[in-house]
């Protein structure tokens, strides 16, 4: 199958969001550190930023980001905005418990809220907030709970493809929202067990880009390699079923737990980023997450797909900048 050939969603699902990000820094521009964090449940994460501070930095008066990603992705797929955001921002891209460098968490919870937990014990920790707080996809829905709950820790919010309830998904999501059955991930391992890490990538960036020709040769095997470092983890399928599970049951609560509520009690200014060619959250909810959160700026990209961050980097970059810019004589912890 070509790169630019529509894939088959029903393998490609097996992890809908690029392990790595395609065009992104080398390995020698960025450095990751390791944070343990001991109160039950005990939690390691690795946590990516920046080798150097950019020359003209601020320095100490960068404002602190947090990025999350989304389901099966990881700090890399922020590895080509953070740069460009850091004369302004001095920013750190967590792995969630179970997903690129962290090992899994020790009570095996893997829902959105036990995603929350742990970015709120990070920021808890290390004294950062209030911070920029950035989410992907299922890192969106985990942004959001966090900004809800916490709104002391979020200075702003940036959602890209957010994965908010849809009371009608895409049929191309539908594939994802099967990993959450029990033994269909690992059910999909054996039957695919044959292929190799080129044609799964293939597959997946297909998948999550508007245009996959964007992806660089160089960026592309940066992907590959990730993703078969990560299929010889032998908790690799438990995660994306689990977390799968997550996302599915985030989306079928009600009252003050539900995704649409906590959007509507999210005091931070909000961005939202959504993209035409989406496949997996439908820019139709653009419209519904502006009314939910008060007061958001909203920025949609024809031709992006559910990873904008890392499609077009350069564009969202801009609008964070502005979101940023705009609250920057605004005391912490008010509304727009």
């Amino acid at each position: 199958m070509s790169s630019t050939e529509p894939p088959d969603t029903a393998t490609a699902a097996a992890l809908p969001v690029p392990p790595a990000g395609p065009g992104a820094p080398g390995p020698a521009d960025e450095m990751v550190d390791w944070v343990s964090l001991g109160s039950p449940p005990r939690l390691t994460m690795a946590v990516r930023s920046p080798a150097a501070q950019p020359d003209g930095a601020p320095g100490k008066d960068r404002e602190p980001a947090l990025y999350v990603h989304g389901l099966g992705g990881s700090s890399r797929n922020w590895s080509a905005l953070m740069p460009l955001l850091a004369d302004r921002l001095a920013g750190e891209a967590i792995d969630l418990p179970g997903f690129g460098e962290s090992p899994p968490p020790d009570d095996g919870n893997y829902s959105i809220s036990a995603q929350a937990r742990a970015v709120i014990r990070h920021l808890d920790a290390a004294g950062r907030g209030p911070v920029h707080l950035l989410g992907n996809s299922m890192g969106g829905a985990t942004a959001t709970r966090v900004a809800a709950l916490r709104p002391d820790l979020v200075r702003t919010l940036t959602l890209i493809s957010p994965a908010l309830p849809e009371l009608r998904p895409q049929r191309t999501a539908v594939p994802t929202a099967l990993l959450a059955v029990p033994g269909v991930a690992r059910l999909f391992g054996r039957l695919t067990r044959d292929w190799t890490p080129e044609q799964r990538t293939r597959e997946v960036l297909a998948l999550c880009y508007g245009d996959p020709a964007r992806i660089t040769p160089e960026g592309f095997e940066s992907a590959v390699e990730e993703y078969a470092r990560r299929l010889e983890l032998p908790y690799f399928w438990e995660v994306m079923e689990r977390s799968a599970r997550g996302v599915v049951n985030a989306y079928t609560l009600g009252g003050q737990h539900g995704l649409w509520r906590q959007a509507e009690r999210v005091l931070a200014p909000t961005l939202l980023v959504y993209g035409g060619r989406d496949r997996l959250v439908s820019v139709r909810m653009a419209r519904r997450a502006a009314a939910a959160f008060r007061g958001s700026r909203l920025l949609t990209l024809p031709e992006a797909g559910h990873v904008a961050m890392m499609e077009y980097p350069d564009a969202v970059a801009r609008a964070v900048r502005d979101l940023v810019d705009s609250v920057a004589t605004r005391p912490a912890g008010t509304g727009s």
